[in-house]
């Protein structure tokens, strides 16, 4: 998990604890506040979850490759046993 998504969700926990308390204060100024760090939180969240997609595609990638060329090794490996015998 990315360190974004976390900070995020810690982020956006703060803002609606701040929103909450400012709505049970009648004060309009702090539940605007907290309003907008829920809106910063929510999208650190979808940045770190965009930054997981990513990383998980060039992992899958990169298995995909390996396997590949394992593949390619075997086919190779078996060719020149033919040319051998």
């Amino acid at each position: 998990m990315d360190k974004e998504r976390i900070k995020g969700k810690a982020q956006d926990a703060a803002g609606r604890v701040q929103r909450q308390v400012g709505e049970w204060t009648g004060d309009e100024k702090t539940q605007a506040e907290g309003l907008a760090k829920q809106a910063e939180g929510k999208t650190r969240n979808a940045v770190g979850k965009m930054k997981d997609s990513v990383r998980d595609a060039t992992d899958k990638l990169e298995q995909h490759k390996i396997e590949s060329e394992e593949e390619d090794n075997r086919g190779n490996t078996l060719d020149r046993d033919k040319d051998v015998a």
